[in-house]
């Protein structure tokens, strides 16, 4: 007997392994008719430009995800607005299992936090699969700047005001670093960028006095000697980084920040679809270059399954709503 290409068979176990859960689940099976998933490409939207942390956390994610389900996955960024415009774009989606969304931090449970209206809702209108992957935020300033240590930073924003100013990409990073303003006294005035890239490229290019950023593009310019780190929010000092201290080593008390990144789909999405998405996920974030890949940048592969995120979701959003309205944060 002719042996099945490798993809057919995917597609193949994929359909047993939709039929089995809706036996788990208690459902009919006759009564349902399980089409074939996948038969076309997935696209993953990200709510940022290229070169961020998201958006190499997607590629990443997608490439190993193309060669288990055997179709192409696309990452699309459409950044803008905090990622409001990506998230929004998604709930709106057919809910079909070909219009993913990696959500991060700032989209799924800052945004509400800050603004009164939105074009989404995260719990009603979105279908957890799994967290990717969670990772603090480093204190990032231009290797050039005559500062060697948080306290430096900060009594050198104080005596030149005219400079000081931070970058973000997003809400989650602007609410941070407002926590470090006000653990700080610093007096940081928040200009806004649609990536990390581009929040990174303002710090070298002395447009801003420092960013808090995620780890996945900062590594590159800390090696190049271009950039360098004064702290990390995380609650030990990262193996990547061993000679940079905790917020809390540093001085700036109760600043242990951090953020996530997760994919979701839209909430009608079928269940038997959701699994096959979750399962594959988790077994992606659990390859072991995967593993080193996200490690040697100083994130922490999750991988857990839709009922932790749900979880996850449900505690962040009172904390950062506290955190937003201590800061005096609206974005409307």
């Amino acid at each position: 007997m002719p042996r099945q290409p490798e993809a057919t068979r995917r597609r193949v176990v994929v359909g047993v392994a939709a039929i089995g859960s809706l036996v788990a689940r208690g459902l009919p099976v006759l009564a349902q008719a399980i089409p074939p998933y996948p038969t076309r490409p997935i696209r993953i939207v990200v709510g940022f430009g290229p070169g961020g942390g998201n958006d190499l956390l997607a590629r990443l994610i997608g490439q190993k995800l193309a060669e288990r389900l055997g179709q192409a996955v696309v990452v699309e960024n459409k950044p803008g607005a905090g990622a409001i415009i990506a998230t929004g774009y998604v709930a709106r989606a057919a809910p079909d299992g070909y219009t993913l969304l990696l959500g991060a931090t700032g989209a799924m449970t800052v945004n509400p936090a800050v603004y009164g209206k939105l074009p989404y809702d995260t719990v009603r209108d979105f279908a957890p699969i799994s967290t990717v992957a969670s990772f603090p935020l480093l204190l990032c300033v231009n290797a050039a700047m005559p500062v060697k240590s948080v306290a430096e930073l900060v009594a050198y924003a104080k005596a030149n005001p005219r400079e000081a100013n931070y970058a973000s990409s997003s809400a989650a990073f602007q609410l941070a670093t407002e926590l470090f303003k006000m653990r700080t006294g610093a007096p940081l005035e928040h200009i806004p960028y649609k990536s990390s890239g581009e929040m990174l490229a303002a710090v070298l290019g002395g447009e801003v006095l420092m960013a808090l950023a995620d780890a996945l593009p900062v590594a590159g310019h800390v090696k190049a000697g271009t950039a360098k780190v004064l702290a990390i929010t995380s609650a030990q000092r990262a193996a990547e980084y061993p000679d940079v201290p905790t917020m809390a080593e540093a001085g700036v008390p109760d600043l242990e920040v951090m953020l996530w990144s997760g994919l979701f789909a839209p909430a009608a999405t079928p269940p038997a679809v959701l699994n096959v998405l979750e399962r594959e996920i988790m077994e992606v974030v659990r390859l072991p270059d995967v593993h080193e890949h996200l490690r040697v940048m100083a994130v922490k592969p999750d991988g857990g399954p839709a009922r932790d995120l749900v979880r996850r979701i449900a505690a962040e959003i009172p904390r950062w709503t506290a955190i937003a309205k201590s800061a005096n944060v609206k974005l409307d």
